[in-house]
């Protein structure tokens, strides 16, 4: 029963849209495998090579047979295995996105993905059919390559991917496959690839772009990658004169806020706080996009940070980013921790209190941990995660910030999550301290944890803070650097019933 409940607590918050195009798609799956339907691969196209300044290029790599992304690499011998799935699905995902192509010489990939089209399973979704599309384009562009039988392929994929898009979801999967149908649009100038990402693009920009610039999925690593895409199509039309350039003026001004915002959550040295599913070495970085949108002759629009929920205090010795907002994406929560009043600190430019970040989107053990309470630098209360987070991209009920107070040095917010008993978190950001103090308006098994970067030493933290608890312990996590790969930290353990201070000490 408590499953089924669990179950409610989540599809409750889908749209009507999601649930329609859910039940759609698995009954048109179970009809089309009774009569075994099959996608045409090749569909007859005419391409046109496109103009595009120079983009940022991918972490991924491939060299020598071998491929290498997610800190993870395997060299095939032989054929390459497009479906190979041993690293987990995001792994065989990133295989079938060609971020990785390069050379010139890189085509031979195209080919063989190609000649094994009608066995791939994971890399025929719309979401890595989207990103390949894309990079296959400005691959093709940038090498001026014009070949009927990639060309007739990819058209075909745009189809597969114009029959399902994901609606299902929404969010950035929707985003993501509007940005490559105006991608697959452009190259082969067809209206209804067109109509139909405008349409999108228009309507979801409006929607996921919060008003201070902020991606409402409120990863700073998924921002970036929303940002990336926007500069990339914003190139695309600006530089290609059909259709008149007519989404030019739209997409700029999402871009402005959209840099704006990116440039006032990071931090000086251009690295952004690791909240929610963030990690290194996904996305492009911060430094990247601003160069990128100045070679487009964009220029930022800083908004205050407000309805995302973040909030950035700077002086000469530290900065400090919190994290005081609800979900803004509750019918795509998927990327979303439980973790409210969760904040990182930096001590003169160095990490200090951290994110433990992300490593795998696996459904198992770490995934729960990553996402839950117990694993930010937050108040668990009688050991239970303030949003009813499960499985690997799931949230039930949620928290709910009720109440926030903010002056010139002090925030103030309080949460819901655990019902009846409230958390109130307060921050004084002074210059040479921060004093934060946790409240309940009951008593209860509290505990707030505070994670530190792998630098940090235990003797190192006794001497900058101050706990008003005598009931602490220190243990060692694994602090993420990436997906895959990790670095043991130290963590602390603060145990308290109703109210706890904590001050930090800068010195």
């Amino acid at each position: 029963m408590n499953k089924y409940i669990l179950f409610f607590n989540t599809i409750k918050f889908l749209k009507p849209i999601q649930i329609y195009y859910r039940g759609f798609y698995f009954l048109r799956y179970r009809l089309r495998k009774r009569i075994a339907f099959k996608y045409n691969f090749f569909k007859n196209s005419n391409s046109n090579i496109l103009k595009l300044n120079h983009s940022i290029e991918s972490k991924s790599t491939y060299r020598d047979n071998e491929f290498y992304f997610l800190n993870i690499s395997k060299k095939f011998e032989t054929s390459i295995d497009w479906n190979y799935n041993a690293y987990g699905k995001l792994w065989t995902y990133n295989l079938t996105y060609f971020d990785f192509l390069s050379k010139k010489e890189d085509i031979h990939l195209i080919k063989n993905f190609i000649d094994n089209i009608e066995s791939i399973k994971d890399g025929l979704e719309p979401f890595p059919i989207s990103l390949r599309g894309i990079n296959w384009i400005k691959y093709l562009t940038r090498y001026k390559i014009k070949d009927k039988k990639i060309d007739n392929s990819l058209y075909a994929q745009y189809y597969i991917l114009m029959n399902n898009l994901e609606y299902h979801l929404l969010g950035n999967h929707l985003l993501e496959n509007a940005f490559s149908l105006l991608f697959g649009a452009y190259y082969f100038r067809d209206e209804q690839l067109y109509l139909k990402a405008k349409n999108i693009l228009l309507t979801q920009l409006d929607e996921q772009i919060l008003d201070d610039g902020g991606h409402f999925e409120l990863s700073p690593m998924y921002h970036q990658i929303m940002l990336f895409r926007l500069l990339d199509s914003i190139n695309l039309v600006k530089n290609n004169s059909w259709k008149d350039k007519e989404l030019l003026e739209f997409l700029s001004k999402k871009g402005e806020i959209m840099l704006g915002w990116l440039e006032s959550i990071s931090y000086l040295n251009g690295d952004i706080p690791i909240f929610n599913d963030s990690a290194k070495d996904i996305a492009p970085i911060t430094g990247e996009l601003i160069d990128y949108a100045t070679r487009l002759e964009l220029k930022s629009k800083c908004l205050k940070l407000s309805d995302s929920g973040y909030r950035k205090i700077t002086n000469s010795k530290y900065e400090s980013i919190i994290d005081i907002g609800d979900i803004r994406s509750n019918y795509i929560a998927g990327h979303t921790h439980a973790d409210i009043f969760n904040f990182e600190i930096r001590i003169d430019g160095k990490a200090f209190i951290v994110d433990r970040g992300v490593t795998t989107y696996n459904s198992c053990k770490q995934r729960g941990i990553e996402r839950s309470t117990n694993g930010h630098n937050c108040v668990e209360i009688n050991g239970k995660n303030q949003s009813e987070i499960w499985d690997s991209f799931r949230v039930g009920n949620r928290a709910r910030v009720i109440d926030i107070k903010e002056s010139k040095n002090i925030i103030e917010a309080t949460h819901n999550g655990y019902k009846d008993i409230l958390h109130t978190r307060e921050w004084t950001f002074e210059k040479n301290r921060i004093i934060i103090k946790d409240k309940l308006n009951k008593r209860a098994d509290a505990v707030a944890r505070l994670y530190f970067h792998f630098d940090i030493s235990k003797e190192y933290i006794l001497k900058h803070l101050n706990i008003s608890s005598d009931s602490y312990i220190f243990g060692k996590y694994e602090l993420s650097i990436g997906f895959n790969k990790t670095k043991l930290s130290n963590f602390i353990e603060i145990y308290f019933d109703k109210s706890l201070k904590t001050i930090l000490y800068i010195m």
